[in-house]
């Protein structure tokens, strides 16, 4: 596995493995109506497009395939998602390490869904509060996360 900066040619692969994830590995924690809410079956990719100039992204690539990706916003670590079928081989704590170490403050922040959680957790995150979020005008919990990197 490696891990590099994600360049525009990877917008494609990014929101596959964005919604693939969503819909799968998100599905047992989501209702349907939720998860095309969350990963819309047709994405803005303007938006997506936008985040990624605006955002650090990191892919994780591996066999020549894209099997996870991340993004970080100042102290804010705004996206991590890996395939369901590459979960739990360390894709996600790879990326995870390589985003907050490219953190420029002292303590990190994440928005984790309930299917994230557990993740983040095992990753030295502490609970801060729980959320409600509005996706397309569907209601979505998260949770406010945070860990201190001095």
């Amino acid at each position: 596995m490696r891990i590099r900066p994600c360049r525009e040619a990877d917008l494609p692969a990014l929101l596959d493995v964005f919604y693939r994830t969503v819909h799968t590995a998100c599905a047992g924690d989501h209702t349907p109506a939720q998860l095309s809410a969350w990963a819309p079956e047709t994405p803005d990719t303007a938006r997506w497009a936008e985040k990624l100039r605006q955002e650090t992204f990191l892919a994780a690539e591996g066999g020549g395939a894209l099997l996870g990706f991340g993004a970080l916003e100042g102290a804010y670590l705004d996206l991590l998602y890996v395939l369901p079928d590459c979960q739990g081989r360390g894709v996600g704590s790879a990326l995870c390490g390589f985003l907050e170490h490219l953190c420029p403050e002292s303590r990190i922040t994440v928005h984790a869904s309930r299917t994230a959680r557990p993740f983040f957790e095992a990753q030295g995150y502490r609970l801060v509060r729980s959320q409600q979020v509005e996706r397309r005008g569907v209601m979505l919990e998260n949770f406010v996360l945070e860990k201190d990197l001095a």
